[in-house]
Parts: C-alpha cells; sequence; structure tokens
C-alpha cells in the first residue's frame, strides 16, 4: 500500500546498510571501506531519529491530508484526554470504550540476521506505523507491549458506533500493512515474515469502569471491563494477520464481515471467548473480514489483477476542468446530467 511506502523504504534502508550483511567485505581496508562506514553510520542516525520524530512519514501523511484529519501526535501515554481529570485522584466514571490489543509476532528472529541497531529501526518502524495508524482514526495509545501495543477508541463526544468504525478501519490498514507490505521486505531477504495478531472488542456505559491505576507518576488512567480483558484475550485465538472481534462490535457495525472462529478452526468451544453458564452469558467471538472492509472504504481503491490497495485521490485537475466545461455542457441539457 503506497501510504506506507515511506516506512518500507526506511525499512529496506536499514537493512541493505545492516554490517552483518557485509561479512564479506569485512578483510577489505583503505578510504573506501572508511567512507562506506560512515555513510552507514550516518544513515543509522538518521534513521534512528526519524523513529523518534511524533508525525507520521511522509507517505502516510497523504491520507492525513486526503481525509482532512486532525490527529493529535502529542497525546500522552496512558492519559486518555477525556478522563485525565481522574489523575491522581479516587474518582471513577462509567463510559464506553473500543479496546484494541496489536500483538506483533517473531520480531525477535530479526536479531538472527541484523545487528540490534538495525533490529531497532525495524521493530521500532513498525511500531511507529501501528501508532500513526491508530492515531489518524482517532485512537488512543493506552499501552507499549514490545513492539506491540494496547489502543483505546472512542470518547466523551464521539457516538460508539462512529468510534468502533474507526477503530475497524485503522485495524483492517495495519494488518494489510503487515500481511503484504512487510512480508514482501523479508521475502526478499528470505527469512521468516513478521506477522500480527489484532483483538478488539466494545464495552458499553455501565460495563467500563474509567480510574487511575497505579501510584502517582507510575500510573495510567485505564479501564475495568471485561471486554477491556477479553481484546487482549482474543488475540490469541486470532489467525496470522487476523483480526477477531466481540459480538458487541458486531452489533455496533452490522455487515457480513464477521464469522464465527470456531468455523475457521472447526472446533464449537472456540465460539465463545467468555461464557457465565450460570447467568446464560455466552459471548461469541467472530473473524473479521479486513480485506472486505478495507475495499468497501470510499477512499481505498483496489487493483483486482495485483490484488493491492491503495489511497484514492482526490482529481482536483478534473474537478476544475468540469467546472470550466459547465457552461458549455448547458447548451445540450440531456449532456449536462
Amino acid at each position: 500500500m503506497d501510504i506506507y511506502k515511506s516506512y518500507t523504504d526506511n525499512i529496506r534502508s536499514a537493512i541493505t546498510n545492516d554490517s552483518k550483511r557485509s561479512k564479506s567485505n569485512l578483510n577489505f581496508s583503505g578510504p573506501s571501506a572508511y567512507s562506506n562506514d560512515f555513510q552507514k553510520a550516518e544513515l543509522r542516525t538518521r534513521l534512528l531519529n526519524e523513529t523518534r520524530q511524533a508525525g507520521p512519514l511522509r507517505s502516510l501523511q497523504d491520507i492525513v491530508d486526503e481525509l482532512g484529519l486532525q490527529p493529535n501526535f502529542n497525546q500522552k501515554l496512558g492519559l486518555h484526554p477525556d478522563f485525565a481529570h481522574l489523575k491522581n485522584t479516587g474518582n471513577i466514571e462509567k463510559h464506553y470504550v473500543h479496546s484494541m490489543f496489536i500483538d506483533i509476532k517473531r520480531s525477535t528472529n530479526l536479531f538472527k540476521r541484523y545487528e540490534p541497531e538495525t533490529v531497532l529501526i525495524i521493530t521500532n518502524t513498525i511500531q511507529r506505523a501501528a501508532i500513526h495508524t491508530c492515531v489518524i482514526f482517532g485512537g488512543y495509545i493506552q499501552r507499549l507491549h514490545g513492539d506491540g501495543m494496547f489502543v483505546y477508541f472512542g470518547g466523551k463526544n464521539q457516538e460508539p458506533s462512529e468510534a468502533a468504525k474507526r477503530c475497524l478501519t485503522a485495524a483492517s490498514m495495519f494488518s494489510y500493512f503487515v500481511k503484504n507490505d512487510l512480508r514482501n521486505i523479508f521475502s526478499e531477504q528470505g527469512i521468516e515474515a513478521i506477522f500480527t495478531r489484532i483483538g478488539v472488542d466494545h464495552g458499553e456505559n455501565h460495563d467500563v469502569v474509567w480510574a487511575m491505576a497505579g501510584i502517582s507518576e507510575i500510573s495510567e488512567i485505564t479501564t475495568c471491563s471485561l471486554h477491556t480483558s477479553l481484546a487482549a484475550k482474543m488475540q490469541t485465538h486470532a489467525e496470522s494477520n487476523g483480526i477477531v472481534v466481540g459480538d458487541n462490535v458486531k452489533k455496533l457495525v452490522p455487515s457480513n464481515l464477521y464469522r464465527p472462529v470456531c468455523q475457521r478452526t472447526g472446533q464449537e468451544k472456540d465460539r465463545y471467548i467468555f461464557t457465565i453458564p450460570e447467568e446464560g452469558f455466552y459471548y461469541t467471538q467472530y473473524d473479521y473480514d479486513w480485506m472486505g472492509h478495507l475495499k468497501q472504504l470510499e477512499y481505498i481503491i483496489t487493483n483486482p489483477l495485483q490484488g493491492t490497495i491503495n489511497l484514492k485521490r482526490r482529481d482536483s485537475a478534473n474537478l476544475k476542468q468540469s467546472a470550466n466545461l459547465a457552461p458549455i455542457a448547458a447548451l445540450s441539457k440531456p449532456y449536462l446530467k
């Protein structure tokens, strides 16, 4: 996907300039070798510094501009702005939340092939792509888990169904990036591809308690809810590069993109992620067709021959030309329509 091109370019640059890939040149000495080492060090420094910048890389900024979004890339970890006033208090509030847990697998294997600095650039770039994607669509980064993360969607001024749609869009886009763009890079290197698993669930107002967890500055504003916990549990039931969502999400955003997990596994026990039999509570988990979700977005264009998707750009030049032709077309009203 073109919107992640800047991220994949950085990863390719880090891999290309990794010293472990140049072992055959270790016995070569002279000015050229020194110059080459200097250039590699300079590139590595630039890439590391870039991973620390708050805003998105160039290619992902395109989708921000195209959709007219105003994401806040300066948010604080574990401090949802709508509930920040609970910090250092014993107060609680009840309010809905969409919880998303992203787990990235096999990144540890990168140490077999690359230097730690290269692995740092790769994993930070992947995590940064996840952060930017979630923030662009209204997510709040709650916690970082190695190179994975936990994210909240929704707030006091947003309808739950709208927040759910944005959450699913962010999860779908990141899944595409990992399954396709990243896989292409690692396939070129002949190494086992990294993959992601994502769990998403929605807790309604009466089911979610917001409060401070921890002490003083060793704390975060977090939620206590069955559905917060289930998001993390659901990702363990997802297939490689899959998304598993809870029944509450399906009710908020009804479509034909859901399939009970048990249909994939062939195990009826996988139909429910959580049960309380004595209360008649059986909570279903679903595989979510994230590729189908992306194809339904009006700003995404699909290439059926290559099986790829890209951002559909507004053609301002054609719009301007159409406006200039309007007076001429008006002379022939059947064509004006």
